[in-house]
Formats: structure tokens, sequence, C-alpha cells
């Protein structure tokens, strides 16, 4: 369970902006938010819907890293990226704009590759991890990050009208590589951008439920939508105890 680390009070300013939530979520858990890191691991398709909403509701530090620059062919999905932001870096057009939409959050831009040497330090301080990722090698380190640290990982994928997700709560839940023992093979996927915003909108909805200690995570269940039909259906997913990444874990208090 996460818990508030601080007595800090909410500013006028902010109990004016949060005034449609806070009636749901009481100040208490506005506080909450405020006082949370999130990292998200990209700012493509999947991060920028994160990203946007977990900002506009008040997540208060938002930790996002990419690497890569805008391209023309972002845009029919990777939201806060706009034609002007080609060749600019993502996490500077995101950073920017989640900026100028939220400026009582921060928000921490880096202009990094996650990799084995960094992916320890570009996740510091974080209460959790979003995977907003489109491979499953660096998938898996952030799965190996979260299992050590005892916070959760929020995973989504997409491909093409379909997309999936769900939360890992280490030593509670199946871990990424309990569901995903072996990558897929690596292709260029097509990408509808409404199904990026809907799996984009589900991990964001699961970080504000384990913030808030409130709903059911999807702990457990992988949600499957088939943009097509326009229906979603769960698989529930099991620990493996043989996996290499977190067998014999342990749930660790919050």
């Amino acid at each position: 369970m996460y818990t508030v680390r601080s007595e800090e009070m909410l500013s006028d300013n902010e109990l004016r902006r949060y005034s449609r939530q806070i009636p749901l979520i009481g100040e208490e858990g506005q506080k909450r938010l405020k006082e949370t890191s999130i990292f998200i691991a990209g700012a493509g398709g999947l991060g920028c819907p994160v990203a946007l909403y977990l900002a506009a509701a008040g997540v208060g530090r938002l930790l996002v890293a990419d690497n890569d620059m805008v391209e023309e062919s972002n845009l029919n999905r990777q939201i806060l990226h706009y034609p002007k932001d080609i060749g600019r870096k993502k996490v500077c057009s995101m950073g920017e704009k989640l900026s100028e939409m939220n400026p009582c959050i921060k928000i921490e831009a880096l202009d990094a590759e996650i990799d084995e040497k960094t992916v320890a330090s570009l996740t510091a301080g974080a209460d959790g991890i979003v995977d907003a990722l489109d491979n499953f090698p660096t998938r898996y380190l952030l799965n190996g990050v979260a299992l050590k640290r005892g916070i959760p990982l929020f995973h989504g994928a997409i491909h093409g009208f379909f997309g999936q997700a769900t939360t890992i709560i280490p030593g509670r839940s199946p871990c990424l590589r309990c569901i995903f023992p072996h990558p897929p093979p690596e292709e260029m996927f097509p990408a509808i951008g409404a199904a990026s915003g809907f799996i984009g909108l589900v991990l964001a909805t699961e970080v504000l439920k384990y913030i808030l200690g409130r709903g059911e995570l999807l702990a457990g269940r992988l949600l499957i939508w088939d943009g097509w039909r326009g229906s979603a259906e769960e698989v529930p997913v099991m620990q493996n105890p043989a996996c290499e990444s977190c067998s014999g874990m342990k749930e660790r208090g919050g």
C-alpha cells in the first residue's frame, strides 16, 4: 500500500484546480497524488496519454525518459507532439507542454536511453514505473528494477487496433517475465492513435488507483482490448514458481 510521506498542504490554486476530483478522492487523496513520483518509460504513443492524464490529475513528479526525436510518422498517435516539434527531442516536446498545462507539478525530462547501465539511476526515487515502450528487452529491465525495489510496474502495449495492459505488484502478482517468458519477434507494427489512447488511459487509471489505494488493480489479470469489436476481455495470469525474475519473492510493505 502506498503511503503519504509528508503533511504538505494543498495551495488555494490546487484546491481550485482539482475541485472536481477532490469530492471523489478527498484532500488526503489529492495530497497522495502530489507527493508521488512516477517514472514513465517512453514519450511516444502510450507515454503521451499516460503523462497527460497523470499531470492533469496532479501527480506531483513525473520523470519521463526517452532519447528519440519527433518524426512526422509519430504524429498520428503521439498526441503531445505537434508538426512544429519535428526534429526536437520527444522528452523536451512533452515536458514543455505538460509544464504549461499544469505548473503545479514537476516534470523531469530525461533525454537518455534506458539500458542496463542507466535503468537504476533513471528510475531512482520513483514510486512506480510505467512501461510505455515498444520493445521487450528494455521492458524486462524495467521489470527487474521494479522487482528489486518492490514498486509496481504498469505494463501496456498496442498493435494496430488491439492493446493490452496489466499491473505488476512485486511478490503479489506475476511479473512481466511470468506472463511473457520469451520476447515476441521484433517488428515494425501498425499503430492506431485511438488504441494508444485507450491503453494509455487504462495505465493512467491503474497508477491513480494504486496511489490512492482504491479500486481493484489489474494485478493477476491481463486486459485485452479489441478495438475492431469495441470489446475488452480479461485473461487470468499466474506467477511462475520457476520464473527467473521473481520466483521466491514476497510482497513488501509500502
